[in-house]
């Protein structure tokens, strides 16, 4: 008797006795024996999912989704896909030690005995031996590369497929759900804080404002897995990889080597000769790229815009919407005693040896826009975190996230780290002068030097944003000394100075935009507020200072004596001359200038400070041909050296994210009034607005930076 397949059971009907017509039913029972599924391939639909998932942009050939968005692939068997008979898993797994209760092995399933725990799986469509299947990742779900496997189950164990890199896919923070920490409810907020490749960092002083152009480069083919590594070499534990204020406060203190062997060296020496000035770079992917391949040895060197540069570029990559933001006037308070102290000596010269404490010209740092479940509501948002180590942080060298609204407030006892930004935003500055004993006493304390102006790129522009409003209240109003009784409640040191004498009199020092090289005019305008006239004795001191405040050699001393009628003001001129500064500079150029003066009639005593960033020489760049995506497109860049020295061992970059690879050239030297032309063909690879860059640098001349935006059709 042959055998019949089918789905249910068969009746064979046979005649047992002819004679009397008697048919006896015999029913045999033949099951079906489904063959187990086998799984052929598994497609990611990467093109379609990494549009769907704002994704795209990333230069990386596997699946790159964002949480708590549905994502589908196509799983090919060798037999059609039965949902009431078959039962297939598909894994996700992070990690050397994957577990269930730790989020570090994902299953989903389809088919009988449906079994989801996290994310969500269900069958899409379903055509011949494929199936779609649709996985939604827990909004909460580990950042980072999961490994994808398809198990089948049957009766007799499991069938998984093996191991392959092409369907690793990678998972995302999602600013654009609502039900992720760090969503961002405005488009053109994400466009700006989370898909921007270029970005926009100020320097200079906050009255003569600089910028330059910084190559965030955060899709660039391997910066994703440098980002990744970069946490693996740190041993941040996977189970915090899905909490966006976890990793912001890691990659803090990853950014800096300090602790950790992170990924850059900071140096404020001025001597580079064992790596890349600060100055000389021009974006994150070059320093992120060159950390992954050379095993994770920390990059040198870097100061606070590079930091917060490749800072920027880590948060962004994974997902997290950030910006990076300067502080003008920014005070380093390693106390966290809201005072700067600055030490004169009998003649009104600064006292370099007492004089310890500093106020920054500027200083960067970043900021992340996420939800805080750890505070009250209304200090979610932007958050500061600052990877330039200054300062410990529950023991390593780190900063934040602190939310900006509760330093505005005064709210100091929040995590993390409030006092200490609380301080570089409204420290005092403190003159003190010291007698021939050393004893000290306060001439003069200027409330509202630092902290003076606060801003960020603005977005969908290259102008700025003034948000110094975001951190503080208007100087001297009502608000303000709120504020400053509320941090004295939270345990900042009480301003109890001695109570000082109004001097009636106002000091202002003034300058143009002046060029490195030039001799200027410094402008003192002495302002008599009182009912009397004034006699005031001045001492102008002047030195170069590193960007950070800190001084180097004193290059000029000047005396000048004014009488000053009631409610007048006279001014007063110096003449600063190149030969007098020239020989001492520094760094980024900047001139410091502090006038101490005496009043005849009362004996009160009064100071200010001037902080003078001189402009380098011009870096020009031009274009030639149509930008056109694949087409070849002609770029010179051209320089001068306007001194009368040489200029040693010079370094060339031009980068741009959509335009070239970072490329470097070196020169052995531009003599005094030589000229250096840079030509070279770059071919865009993708349309839009686009952002050339070029920087050239040596030990005699930094900052000489210049950008090109160029439209691509």
């Amino acid at each position: 008797m042959g055998v019949l397949m089918g789905t249910s059971a068969r009746s064979i009907l046979r005649p047992i006795n002819s004679s009397t017509n008697t048919i006896i039913k015999v029913s045999l029972f033949f099951f079906l024996a489904t063959p187990p599924l086998s799984v052929l391939s598994i497609d990611m639909l990467v093109t379609d999912n990494k549009k769907l998932h704002n994704t795209n942009m990333y230069k990386n050939p596997n699946l790159i989704v964002r949480r708590n968005k549905e994502f589908t692939v196509i799983v090919s068997f060798d037999r059609p896909f039965n949902n009431q008979l078959d039962s297939v898993q598909l894994e996700f797994v992070i990690g050397s030690t994957p577990d269930e209760n730790k989020g570090t092995f994902i299953t989903v399933s389809i088919g009988k005995n449906k079994r989801d725990i996290l994310w969500q799986a269900r069958v899409v469509t379903t055509q011949g031996n494929d199936i779609m299947v649709g996985i939604t990742p827990d909004p909460n779900c580990i950042v980072g590369r999961f490994s994808t496997f398809v198990t089948v189950v049957t009766d007799f164990g499991k069938q998984r497929t093996q191991k392959n890199s092409d369907t690793d896919v990678y998972v995302l923070f999602n600013p654009w759900d609502p039900a992720d920490q760090v969503y961002m409810p405005k488009d053109t907020e994400r466009q700006e804080y989370l898909l921007n490749e270029v970005g926009t960092i100020y320097n200079g002083d906050y009255n003569n404002m600089t910028s330059r152009s910084w190559n965030y480069g955060q899709f660039q083919q391997g910066v994703l897995d440098a980002c990744l590594l970069v946490m693996d070499t740190g041993k941040v534990p996977l189970i915090y990889r899905g909490n966006a204020t976890e990793i912001v406060r890691q990659g803090s203190a990853l950014m800096n080597s300090q602790d950790d062997n992170g990924v850059l060296v900071g140096n404020w020496s001025s001597d580079y000769s064992l790596g890349t000035a600060p100055t000389a770079w021009t974006g994150s992917p070059e320093i992120l790229l060159k950390y992954a391949r050379e095993g994770c040895v920390p990059v040198c060197f870097a100061q606070c815009w590079v930091f917060a540069g490749v800072l920027n570029t880590f948060l962004r990559c994974l997902g997290i919407p950030a910006r990076i933001i300067t502080n003008y006037c920014s005070a380093h308070d390693n106390t966290g005693n809201l005072k700067t102290d600055i030490v004169l000596d009998e003649s009104g010269n600064v006292n370099k040896g007492r004089t310890r404490d500093s106020v920054w010209n500027y200083h960067c740092w970043n900021e992340v826009y996420m939800k805080r479940p750890d505070l009250p509501e209304k200090y979610s948002g932007w958050q500061v975190v600052d990877c330039t180590p200054q300062e410990t942080s529950d023991g390593l060298y780190r900063c934040g996230p602190t939310s900006v609204k509760a330093v505005k407030e005064g709210e100091l006892s929040y995590p993390f780290d409030a006092r200490f930004v609380f301080a570089e935003l409204n420290s005092d500055v403190v003159y003190h002068q010291s007698d021939k004993y050393g004893n000290l006493k306060i001439i003069y304390v200027d409330a509202g030097y630092t902290g003076k102006l606060i801003v960020t790129k603005k977005p969908n522009s290259n102008g700025y944003d003034d948000i110094t409003s975001n951190y503080k209240y208007p100087e001297g109003s009502e608000m303000d000394r709120q504020t400053m009784q509320n941090a004295e409640r939270r345990g900042v040191t009480t301003r109890d100075y001695i109570p000082l004498t109004e001097a009636g009199v106002e000091i202002e020092l003034l300058a143009d935009t002046i060029k490195m090289g030039d001799d200027f005019m410094l402008t003192m305008n002495i302002k008599n507020q009182s009912s009397k006239t004034c006699t005031i004795r001045t001492t102008l001191t002047g030195c170069v200072v590193f960007y950070t405040g800190v001084t180097s050699t004193f290059f000029k001393s000047e005396k000048k004596n004014a009488t000053v009628g009631p409610r007048k003001t006279q001014t007063l001129k110096i003449n600063v001359q190149a030969f007098e500064y020239m020989p001492y500079l520094v760094e980024q150029s900047n001139l410091q200038f502090i006038v101490y003066g005496r009043i005849d009639e009362t004996g009160v005593s009064l100071s200010t400070m001037k902080v003078i960033t001189l402009r380098p020489p011009e870096l020009v760049l031009r274009v030639s041909g149509t930008a056109q995506v694949g087409k070849d497109l002609m770029v010179s860049v051209e320089f001068r050296n306007p001194y009368k020295f040489i200029l040693k061992n010079v370094q060339l970059r031009l980068d741009g994210p959509g335009l070239i690879q970072t490329k470097l050239k070196t020169y052995r030297e531009i003599i005094s009034g030589g000229f250096l032309q840079y030509v070279d063909t770059i071919t865009p690879m993708s349309p839009g607005r686009k952002m050339l860059i070029a920087c050239l640098d040596c030990a005699a001349l930094r900052q000489v930076t210049n950008q090109l935006e160029i439209n691509v059709m």
